[in-house]
């Protein structure tokens, strides 16, 4: 059956086609130069109009193109037109319920998929999308007149969702699917630790994210969340306890980390390891080699005398050295050097040792050639930097030397191997989750280490707990981008907060964190406290009023309530602590370093030193070349990790905290907190 256009009409029209020719399963549109197929699974709107005096058909095809025929005789084009709708719809009769059998299967897959007990993943839903579409592109009819037909349309809109929404779809069953867990192991979050685990430690606790991302704030329980984690993974038998690695920085935290683990778990097979450690083990499984640690790692003046005796017999022996270590003292780090041997005074060699220590650390993490080392500095330090390093290579080559007669390996070359044994498959790592303790501190090598076991088991979940907020290790080669950026380096995932700090009051936290996200480098999050505090929770003091603070704490606080002193030296120890056990014998005191006084808490704190200068706090940046170009860049935002530092220091206290500053050479932090509503107070 066919409709052609009038002569007068094909005349009138001047269009390409003047034919249309129906066929079994569509239409040919033809005219004298030009023909058009048109498949029925390519149709997808059919209309008829009248004009003045013809009639016209339209056929509407994907990507919004159409096709038109026009002077055709009016009632030819009616009845035609019947005809072809008629044979159209029957047809698309057929192929929906050929459609509705495809989308029927692709439904009960997603159903089967969404009633899984289990969280739902983002790669998973990558996936899913990419099984709807391959549903629709095997469709006999064009997808969007699925919804025309009855026995098409409910599955269809449901796989649209999922298509269109993926996100949401997914993030609204994972809340349901948490709700049902945290109702359902309610018994297990409530007695895990010594307290309920809150609604966000729950809620992190069973993300099943393969690199989540946990923000804990100070004093918000990171612990119990990394030791419930554990427990939650044995307890639904998602993983056995040799298939759980968690990990800390240093041994006394893996120590109580895995007395904690024990405790709470009842279960003696699952313990916390440093990385130290982990890569010991991985070196012993992978080369059938037991290597020792060298005694210099755990032994700092051993390490420092080594470091003195080699550098002070190069400047003795060659005035090529002598003269280049002048050069580097003095007019990088500003350093007023003796005439003639220098290299003889004991107060610059004091000084010197641990800056010795340090520069050879960091070159030693770095790892690899010389000659990439340098050439993996910023161009614009790149000179200076081999300058530098060439100066280095002597103690370089002592260090080394020391390791083989002692037969032992350094910290950092324990990580370089075992990143090497596993990248070449000689290590099988049997570890389906990795849980990691103060992520904020990790360093690039240590990273190396955890990207080279999730490369070669794909299956392994990293669950990270940290704090942005607390990154105060930059000058030991920390990177705060991998906590920052941390999806950038180890794959898409999520990101938890836990909002609540059982720590310190809410006027404590409200200062300190206004103080802290004041850098905008810092990720944004809400920290929030159950107990209010009054105005003087967080006070300024002169640091004169040390004594006067320490006597009218003696005549309240309790015997049991601890007060911690905190410094940014250890040298800038307030001289009256000398007689405390007798002057206040009521009172417990304790001294640290803020650096040191990270993961501890006291009920009052009192931060001193706060003033300007060489030894101030905020410190001034006192970077060598060797830190510029091996150390990771600093945020571009003015004493960034000494306002991380401050923040550590603040977030110390349960009840109060007393910022003691010089009244001559204040620290600029004191006019901001002053700006901010912290009260100034003359005395206690």
């Amino acid at each position: 059956m066919e409709l052609k256009a009038t002569s007068l009409g094909k005349h009138l029209a001047q269009h390409p086609y003047n034919r249309v020719r129906l066929l079994s399963a569509g239409v040919e549109v033809s005219g004298q130069k030009h023909e058009y197929l048109i498949p029925f699974n390519q149709l997808l709107a059919i209309r008829c109009k009248r004009g003045l005096v013809w009639g016209e058909l339209e056929f509407s095809l994907p990507d919004g193109k159409v096709v038109r025929l026009h002077g055709t005789e009016w009632q030819e084009t009616q009845r035609f037109y019947h005809y072809l709708n008629q044979a159209w719809q029957t047809w698309s009769q057929q192929m929906s319920l050929v459609a509705a059998e495809v989308l029927q299967q692709q439904v009960a897959s997603l159903n089967q998929f969404e009633q899984q007990d289990r969280w739902l993943k983002r790669a998973e839903v990558a996936d899913w999308q990419e099984k709807i579409q391959e549903t629709f592109s095997s469709q006999p009819l064009p997808v969007v007149r699925l919804e025309e037909f009855d026995c098409c349309r409910d599955a269809y809109h449901l796989c649209q969702r999922w298509l269109e929404n993926s996100e949401a779809q997914r993030q609204q069953r994972n809340e349901r699917w948490t709700e049902k867990m945290v109702a359902q192991y309610a018994d297990f979050f409530a007695r895990v630790e010594s307290s309920p685990l809150s609604a966000a430690q729950a809620s992190a606790v069973v993300n099943g994210e393969e690199a989540l991302l946990v923000l804990a704030g100070a004093g918000s329980g990171k612990t119990s969340v990394l030791v419930a984690r554990a427990g939650w993974l044995l307890q639904r038998k998602a993983a056995t306890a040799e298939q759980i690695l968690l990990l800390a920085f240093g041994r006394q935290a893996a120590e109580e980390m895995s007395q904690r683990l024990q405790a709470r778990l009842h279960n003696d097979d699952i313990e916390a390891r440093t990385f130290h450690s982990l890569a010991l083990h991985i070196i012993q499984q992978g080369s059938n080699k037991s290597p020792v640690i060298s005694k210099l790692e755990t032994d700092s003046e051993r390490r420092q005398q080594l470091l003195i005796e080699t550098w002070q017999q190069q400047c003795s022996e060659k005035k090529a050295q002598a003269n280049g270590w002048r050069q580097w003292l003095q007019d990088e780090l500003g350093w007023e050097l003796d005439e003639g041997a220098y290299w003889q005074n004991a107060r610059l060699v004091k000084r010197l040792g641990g800056r010795l220590e340090r520069w050879l650390e960091l070159i030693r993490m770095h790892g690899g050639a010389q000659a990439a080392m340098i050439e993996s500095a910023p161009e614009a330090v790149r000179d200076l930097f081999s300058k530098r390093v060439k100066l280095m290579a002597p103690l370089l080559k002592a260090w080394k030397n020391a390791l083989k007669e002692e037969g032992a390996i350094d910290f950092s070359g324990l990580i370089h191997q075992a990143i090497a044994i596993v990248e070449k498959g000689r290590f099988i790592s049997p570890w389906k989750h990795i849980l990691v303790d103060e992520f904020q501190d990790i360093s690039p090598q240590r990273a190396a280490l955890l990207a080279a076991l999730r490369r070669q088991n794909s299956q392994t979940s990293l669950f990270a707990v940290g704090d942005d907020w607390q990154a105060i290790y930059r000058f030991c080669g920390a990177e705060m981008t991998l906590t920052t950026a941390f999806h950038h380096y180890f794959g898409e995932g999520e990101r938890c907060v836990l909002d609540t700090t059982w720590r310190f009051n809410q006027r404590i936290g409200d200062i300190a964190n206004e103080f802290i996200q004041r850098n905008p480098f810092q990720l944004k999050k809400t920290l929030n406290s159950p107990r209010k505090g009054d105005k003087k929770a967080i006070s300024l003091l002169p640091d004169s009023q040390l004594e006067a603070l320490l006597n009218k704490l003696s005549g309240y606080a309790a015997p049991d309530e601890q007060i911690l002193i905190l410094a940014r030296y250890r040298h800038q120890q307030p001289a009256l602590l000398t007689k405390a056990r007798t002057r206040w014998p009521g009172l417990n005191i304790s001294f640290a370093t803020v650096h040191a006084s990270k993961g501890r808490q006291a009920d009052y704190v009192m931060l001193c030193g706060l003033t300007s200068g060489e030894e101030g706090f905020p410190a001034p940046a006192r970077e060598s070349i060797i830190e510029q170009a091996l150390l990771p860049p600093p945020e571009d935002f003015p004493d960034a990790e000494e306002r991380r530092l401050a923040y550590v220091a603040m977030t110390r206290a349960k009840k109060q905290v007393w910022l003691l500053f010089d009244s001559e050479r204040p620290s600029s932090f004191v006019e901001e907190l002053r700006a901010m509503g912290v009260p100034l107070l003359r005395k206690p």
